[in-house]
């Protein structure tokens, strides 16, 4: 009887014993989470362009062809000279000659008719513009010689691309914080730190512009029209 009142001290004292250990220990809690995402947009005007121009002569004999694609050159060089040092990573290298196949005509459709061939020769010109007030007077100049280019909105672009990208992923960073802030205060809680961060990258949705193509008869560009870059991020902050 002794020893089974004794035993059960024991038990009573050692429970007090782990119970008084427990108190001791600091009170372990479960931080919150918030994961949300943060968004923001940069409007600019492109301020350069890249352009592409190509002098294109066809006649039965090659030697002729080219020497009228060399003749094109030689008033095209002339015509720009007042532009040519403002005319970044200028080449006029590409030059191309071939031979293809006449369509016959509605006499020529005898099996016993000989295929004619004609000479093809080109020469492609290619460089970038810093100064959109250059573009006007270079359109002109290669529409009065019957040169044929494409202006499209993706030959346009922000000499500061980058800087502008960089300025739309601060401003989705800040954003995802201020939601942050704001979520917390709903909860008289406070936004902690950032635990993880997915940048989701940007875009250019295609502009509204006014661009002339090959051999117009309007040769003026009026209007390149805004871009936007857009960034997101999606962000996990502690909440305490």
């Amino acid at each position: 009887m002794r020893k089974h009142f004794r035993s059960v001290m024991f038990r009573h004292k050692a429970m007090g014993l782990v119970v008084a250990a427990l108190a001791l220990l600091p009170t372990v809690s479960v931080a919150a989470e918030v994961t949300l995402t943060g968004e923001s947009r940069v409007q600019y005007v492109p301020d350069s362009a890249r352009l592409e121009f190509t002098i294109t002569a066809e006649n039965a004999s090659a030697t002729r062809a080219a020497e009228e694609v060399h003749s094109t050159m030689e008033q095209w060089r002339e015509g720009i000279a007042g532009y040519r040092d403002q005319l970044v990573n200028y080449r006029d290298a590409d030059a191309h000659l071939y031979r293809r196949q006449m369509s016959p005509g509605p006499r020529q459709n005898d099996s016993n008719s000989q295929e004619e061939t004609v000479a093809v020769a080109s020469q492609t010109i290619t460089f970038e513009i810093d100064d959109l007030e250059l573009l006007n007077p270079l359109l002109e100049q290669a529409q009065s010689l019957g040169m044929n280019y494409h202006l499209g909105s993706h030959q346009f672009f922000h000499s500061k691309q980058a800087q502008l990208e960089q300025q739309a992923l601060a401003g989705a960073i800040r954003s995802a914080r201020s939601r942050c802030e704001f979520a917390a205060r709903q909860l008289d809680m406070q936004c902690g730190k950032v635990k993880t961060l997915d940048l989701q990258g940007g875009y250019r949705p295609e502009p509204m512009m006014m661009a002339e193509s090959a051999r117009s008869d309007s040769n003026t560009v009026s209007d390149i029209g805004r871009r936007e870059i857009t960034a997101s991020v999606s962000a996990t902050f502690s909440m305490k």
